[in-house]
């Protein structure tokens, strides 16, 4: 199952971007084993998707259609990393293509997104910056990806 990150917003160089891109290369390695890869990151220009459902089209767009849509967003589903991998697990082995992971522009998404999704999800009733919601989702899909595979980065 290919796993798609598409968020409102870019991400310039620095700390942020680095940790994505740690996380996401880690759990790429990994997940491919397991069948959870290749995992792409896709970045929504504000500047042409300015109002929440020209950013809600752009994002629907980064989807194939045919796999899962998870929508991030605070009034979402808390869950437990376990449960978590749990989720990917149960999709992946349902037959889904596509796991996409979608997050919103600062002022959050079009009400039509969080309708359509299979599973809004949260990470706290705190609001998060894209940055760092991206840095918290891929570190969540690597830790994942190590509880599937019996690694011993997570500890309970």
């Amino acid at each position: 199952m290919r796993l798609t990150v598409a968020a409102v917003g870019r991400m310039g160089p620095g700390p942020e971007r680095e940790l994505v891109e740690t996380y996401r290369s880690r759990a790429e390695a990994a997940g491919a084993a397991i069948a959870l890869a290749p995992i792409t990151i896709h970045e929504i220009d504000e500047r042409k998707a300015r109002s929440r459902a020209d950013q809600a089209q752009a994002l629907r767009a980064k989807c194939d259609g045919r796999g899962v849509t998870i929508v991030l967003d605070e009034r979402g589903k808390t869950l437990s990393s376990r449960d978590f991998a749990a989720r990917l697990a149960d999709w992946r082995d349902q037959g889904r293509a596509e796991a996409a992971f979608l997050i919103g522009g600062a002022d959050g998404h079009d009400p039509s997104l969080p309708r359509e999704a299979d599973l809004v999800l949260s990470f706290g009733p705190m609001v998060w910056p894209h940055q760092l919601a991206r840095v918290m989702l891929a570190e969540q899909i690597w830790r994942a990806v190590s509880i599937l595979t019996g690694s011993p980065y997570h500890r309970d």
